[in-house]
């Protein structure tokens, strides 16, 4: 076998496990509980468009799952939580590739922040309220909403970013990029097939773009949690934010015995989520320790 193929074998080898790490929150979590007579999703009174926001929760908290997520899978756990809290919660589904149901998040970052754009006004109109937050695990935490925020005039509509496990500044993924890089043309043949993904890999044409500009924008407070354990948004450091109004957490530093990863940070991990609440309400926030997991 010829170097090249061979490269290109364990290219593809790399992907498929890349696919099905950042898949976990969707393989792993119980298909989507169903009401028998209607057959619609049950949300826990989560996208509940009759919602009001209340005085001590004025904004609403819209949801971006990650990459090869949905609007259901990635939220069973901390959309209850926040509409338990009082918070009206909205989730999206965005960045859907023609021909493959129920995974998500797989289109080009710019257009899927165009579906954030009018899913933001959606919510902004039947709320009445003027500004929402933003809380997203992954793509739906970091380049998506930056995207909509600085280059789709989303800054004057968004108060809070809250992003988990977000790949901000690009991924190694484990080594897929570098790999990539070292076969011709498989950047080209990754941006084909799954061009929300290449996208997301440090040195995209993408994050080029995304980067040019200061990671922040005035008048919107950023909050990034990330694990050390994450093995798809690699290195974690390469998540934090820099500028005003930020705050970087490691959820390790909060809880030392936490081993969530990429997937579990995201989707089942009461820790980071009683940050999420915390980021959301600072006034009334709360120490975040291993005991949040059970509160």
């Amino acid at each position: 076998m010829s170097v090249r193929k061979r490269s290109l074998r364990m290219l593809a080898g790399a992907v498929s496990a890349l696919a099905l790490a950042l898949s976990f929150g969707s393989t792993s979590a119980s298909a989507a509980p169903a009401d028998g007579a209607a057959g619609k999703t049950v949300t826990s009174g989560w996208n509940d468009w009759s919602c009001k926001p209340s005085a001590e929760h004025p904004q609403p908290v819209v949801l971006m799952h990650g990459t090869f997520g949905n609007s259901w899978d990635n939220w069973l756990v901390l959309a209850p939580y926040l509409v338990k809290r009082g918070y009206c919660v909205y989730s999206l589904d965005y960045g859907q590739k023609a021909g493959v149901p129920l995974f998500n998040g797989l289109g080009p970052i710019e257009k899927s922040a165009g579906q954030l754009s009018a899913f933001v006004d959606k919510v902004r109109k039947s709320t009445g309220a003027e500004k929402v937050d933003l809380v997203g695990h992954s793509q739906g935490g970091g380049p998506l909403p930056r995207y909509y925020l600085n280059f789709l005039d989303g800054a004057g509509k968004v108060g809070k970013l809250v992003g988990i496990a977000p790949d901000n500044h690009g991924t190694t993924a484990s080594g897929v990029s570098r790999l990539a890089d070292t076969i011709p043309g498989a950047r080209k043949v990754f941006s084909l097939a799954l061009p929300g993904v290449e996208d997301q890999l440090m040195g995209s044409d993408f994050l080029k773009k995304l980067n040019s500009k200061p990671d922040t924008v005035p008048g919107v407070k950023y909050t990034v949690i990330s694990t050390k354990y994450d093995e798809i948004a690699t290195p974690y450091t390469a998540q934090f934010l820099n500028g005003p109004d930020v705050r970087n957490v490691v959820l390790q530093d909060l809880c030392k015995v936490d081993i969530s990863e990429h997937a579990a940070i995201g989707t089942i991990d009461r820790i980071a989520f009683h940050e999420v609440a915390n980021a959301l309400d600072p006034a009334h926030a709360t120490p975040t320790t291993c005991a949040s997991a059970v509160s």
